[in-house]
């Protein structure tokens, strides 16, 4: 079992948490474009309100701690490892729940080379307790916009966990893919869901625009969430994100691993 002041630990040691590598002028850059509605960083979101650049930034310093002073604009990011841990254990009363229920369950992310092995975890701690872990769609090409132009990728599961792919990059299974922000991957695989008649999943569980696309469909989501992703937590404050976990979503992928095993821990679902 890991504890609570062991785990703030480690998000301070690993810097998932308290100074960040995330520079505070990108956090500012995602979020004046989030402000003028730029999709590169709304992820799928269409926000109720209007958002400006102060409110996402009083906004983010109440869900992730950084630094509300609007002339503190250069050095690193600061997230509060108290909002972490307190988003971690509302991520795991929502993991129970689908449990208990055993009800279906969709994992994906754009951050295959980082966070694969944390959802992986988690979807292997689901199936075990009787939920489906759904893998709809898998080999269907996705066209994304990227800064390179519109490319086509292969959507692929590995271990339960949805990400894309280039094509002939890698083969199918293979534990890396391409790193995306995109709605359109998940739009695609509930798509496919829908035309097959299958079963649509109860939760999503992922990053980026797994979470925001999801949830701005109806679908409960949850997720991580770096301190220049601000459409979870825009999510999250009007109802369509459940819970935006903030943290670091860069480091190394092991320093994952003891998030998995406390949100498990917490979620009464370690094996």
């Amino acid at each position: 079992m890991l504890s609570t002041g062991a785990l703030r630990a480690h998000l301070l040691a690993a810097r998932l948490a308290g100074p960040v590598a995330t520079p505070r002028e990108t956090s500012l850059r995602s979020y004046r474009l989030f402000a003028a509605r730029d999709p590169r960083v709304m992820l799928g979101l269409d926000p109720d309100r209007v958002w400006g650049e102060r409110d996402l930034l009083r906004l983010m310093a109440d869900k992730c701690g950084v630094s509300a002073d609007p002339d503190h604009v250069s050095g690193l990011d600061v997230i509060d490892p108290e909002r972490t841990l307190a988003a971690l254990d509302a991520f795991a009363e929502r993991l129970a729940g689908v449990a208990e229920r055993r009800a279906p369950v969709l994992f994906g992310t754009g951050h295959p080379h980082r966070l694969l092995g944390f959802y992986a975890g988690l979807a292997d701690a689901l199936s075990a307790a009787g939920c489906a872990v759904l893998t709809p769609a898998q080999g269907r090409c996705v066209d994304i916009t990227t800064r390179f132009g519109v490319r086509t990728y292969n959507l692929d599961y590995v271990r339960g966990v949805a990400l894309v792919r280039e094509p002939g990059v890698r083969a199918p299974g293979s534990a890396t893919g391409a790193h995306t922000h995109s709605p359109l991957p998940v739009r695609a695989v509930l798509e496919a869901a829908v035309d097959a008649r299958g079963v649509l999943p109860e939760l999503v569980v992922g990053d980026h625009g797994w979470v925001c696309g999801a949830g701005q469909l109806g679908i409960e989501a949850i997720g991580l969430a770096d301190t220049d992703d601000p459409a979870l937590f825009v999510g999250e404050a009007e109802g369509r994100v459940s819970v935006a976990v903030p943290l670091d979503d860069g480091v190394q992928a092991d320093h994952y691993r003891p998030l998995a095993r406390y949100v498990l821990n917490r979620a009464c679902l370690s094996q």
